[in-house]
Parts: C-alpha cells; sequence; structure tokens
C-alpha cells in the first residue's frame, strides 16, 4: 500500500493478548508544530487507546514504538458517518419540517431529534462499525 493511501500514527503497545494488541497513540492538533504553541494554549494533545487485531507471528513486545496504519478510505468513511450524514438529515429536517410546523423552536428540537435518532442507530451498530474499520501495525 503507497503512503498516500494510508494514514499512520506512531503508538506504544500497552498490552499484548492473543486477540487484540493495544496501542497507545498521541494525537496532536494542527497547532502542535507552531513556535508560538506554549503562549496560546490552543495545542491539545490527546491520548488515545486503539485495539488491533494480534498477530500470532509478531515479534513485539509491551513497550515498543510501532507504526498504526489503516486506509485512507477509512478515514473518509468515519467522517461521512459522523459529521456529513447527520449535517445533512439536519438540514433535511429543518427544511422539510418548516412546512409543517410552525414554532421554529419545535422545529430545531425535532431536527435535533433526528439526527439524535440518527447517532442512537450508529451506536446500535457500533460493533459491526468496529469490526469495518481495522488498524494494522507495521
Amino acid at each position: 500500500m503507497s503512503k498516500k493511501n494510508e494514514i499512520t500514527h506512531t503508538g506504544k503497545i500497552v498490552e499484548i493478548t492473543p486477540d487484540f494488541t493495544t496501542v497507545q497513540i498521541v494525537v496532536s492538533s494542527a497547532c502542535a508544530s507552531c513556535h508560538a504553541k506554549s503562549l496560546c494554549g490552543m495545542s491539545e494533545d490527546e491520548e488515545k487507546i486503539i485495539m488491533l487485531p494480534t498477530d500470532p507471528y509478531a515479534t513485539y513486545n509491551v513497550g515498543d514504538e510501532v507504526q498504526v496504519y489503516t486506509k485512507m478510505s477509512m478515514g473518509l468513511k468515519a467522517a461521512w458517518i459522523s459529521y456529513v450524514i447527520p449535517l445533512a438529515i439536519l438540514m433535511i429536517l429543518i427544511l422539510s419540517l418548516s412546512a409543517v410546523i410552525e414554532s421554529e423552536a419545535l422545529r430545531a428540537l425535532a431536527s435535533i431529534g433526528g439526527v439524535g435518532v440518527y447517532y442512537f442507530f450508529i451506536w446500535l451498530f457500533r460493533e459491526r462499525l468496529a469490526n469495518e474499520f481495522v488498524f494494522y501495525i507495521k
């Protein structure tokens, strides 16, 4: 797989089990490379834990630094699921409910409720989505 078709992060192995390898990565904001980040206070580093399928033939140990990667298409799919589709649902509901409901407050609540229902279904299908979004170790 070429570099331009993958998303990579450097991480540290925290735990290894027969089924999963747990890797801790530090996600830096765009401000991380700025020379004035200590003065600004806007930069944020966030630690994330990722569980990857364990490769039985791998020779890594707890504490090793590894490269965690996934396909670029998975990142785009995640952006669509979490941002684009809910925005479309919100806009469609706001525009279509304006013909039915006169109160702006009720339209807003109904539209936000519709997006809430969407996220509820995402939560219901989280196991299936977790199987689709898989990371690997290099």
